[in-house]
This record gives C-alpha cells, sequence and structure tokens, in this order.
C-alpha cells in the first residue's frame, strides 16, 4: 500500500527548522551544505590539492548527518509523502515561460526543458550546467557560505554578513528570472 499525504504546512515545518536551528545555536554548530561538500572534499584528498581543503575534517564529521538526512528525508518525500499535484502558477507566468519555450510549466517540480538529459546533451544546456556550476560554486567561496548556511544558520544567529548575503541572492535571483533567463531562452 502506498502511503501519500500531501507537503507539510509551513506552521509545522517552519517551528521544526527553528528548532532544529535553536540546538545547533545551542551546541555552538553551524549548519550548511557547502561546508558538507567542503568535508566531503577533504575525506576524499582534495586536501592535496588546495589548501582550502586542508583542515581535520573529523571535526566537522557531525555536519555529514545533514547530507545523510537530506538523502533519506528526499527519499522519502518523494516516494512516500509526495502526490501527483501540479505547482500553482500564476497564469501571467505560465504564459511568460511559454514565450520561452517551456511548453508544461508547472506539471513537474522542474521544466523537463532543462532539467533531462535530452536537455543537458545540447551545447546550450551543457554551457548552461557549466556556468552555472562554477558561478555557483564561485558566489558560495566569494559569500562565505551557501543560500542555506546564510539564509538559515546565519539570519537565525543575527549575522550581518549574512543578511547581505541572503539580500544578494534575491536581487540575483530576480536579475536571473527577470533578465538572464528570457535572453537564454529566447534567442
Amino acid at each position: 500500500m502506498e502511503f501519500i499525504l500531501n507537503p507539510w504546512p509551513w506552521f509545522i515545518s517552519g517551528p521544526l527548522i527553528a528548532l532544529v536551528m535553536a540546538l545547533l545555536l545551542y551546541f555552538g554548530k553551524t549548519f550548511g551544505m557547502s561546508t558538507n561538500l567542503r568535508t566531503f572534499c577533504a575525506i576524499g584528498g582534495a586536501g592535496k590539492f588546495s589548501n582550502f581543503f586542508r583542515f581535520n575534517w573529523k571535526d566537522q564529521s557531525w555536519n555529514l548527518t545533514v547530507v545523510i538526512g537530506a538523502v533519506i528525508g528526499g527519499f522519502i518525500a518523494t516516494q512516500y509523502l509526495s502526490n501527483d499535484s501540479k505547482t500553482d502558477l500564476n497564469p501571467i507566468t505560465i504564459e511568460e515561460l511559454k514565450t520561452m519555450g517551456f511548453s508544461n510549466s508547472g506539471a513537474n517540480l522542474v521544466p523537463n526543458e532543462m532539467y533531462n538529459w535530452e536537455a543537458v546533451s545540447t551545447t546550450k544546456g551543457l554551457l548552461l550546467l557549466i556556468i552555472g556550476g562554477f558561478l555557483v560554486g564561485f558566489g558560495t567561496r566569494y559569500a562565505g557560505g551557501c543560500t542555506s548556511g546564510h539564509a538559515i544558520t546565519g539570519l537565525s544567529s543575527l549575522q550581518k554578513p549574512s543578511l547581505l548575503a541572503v539580500i544578494g541572492f534575491f536581487i540575483g535571483g530576480l536579475i536571473m528570472a527577470n533578465v538572464i533567463l528570457p535572453l537564454i531562452f529566447n534567442s
């Protein structure tokens, strides 16, 4: 028997995130996915090639539970807690996406026109993947953390650099969605 639930409402998931953050702050720990990726690279021996990865990764090993939890939680969410409901997009957004070549906006969590093997095997798709990956990696390093680290940990501990980083993330997202994405997909 398949067990299907609707996504959890904000009044359950929000307080759970707040509880986890309160516990992390109490124990003097921080959270962020880029820290986990750095730890994985250090475990894999990246310290032989870059000083950035030369640190005692065992001090950060507790943080790897976040990655394990994300993988297990993602599996549980997609297999047991998801339904086939469409994403409720604004009709104006759907029309704008149609003009860019996105035929079934909102039917899937991510658009097939960008996230499938066929799209990645094109020159445009491969360049988007490589350039996007570089920009995310550079931005994460330059900002001193990723979106989850700054937006969840940084803001909850009232760090001014995190506030500035989150403002920058939103400005970058607005520019990407309203200027760059239409340029890429209308060509």
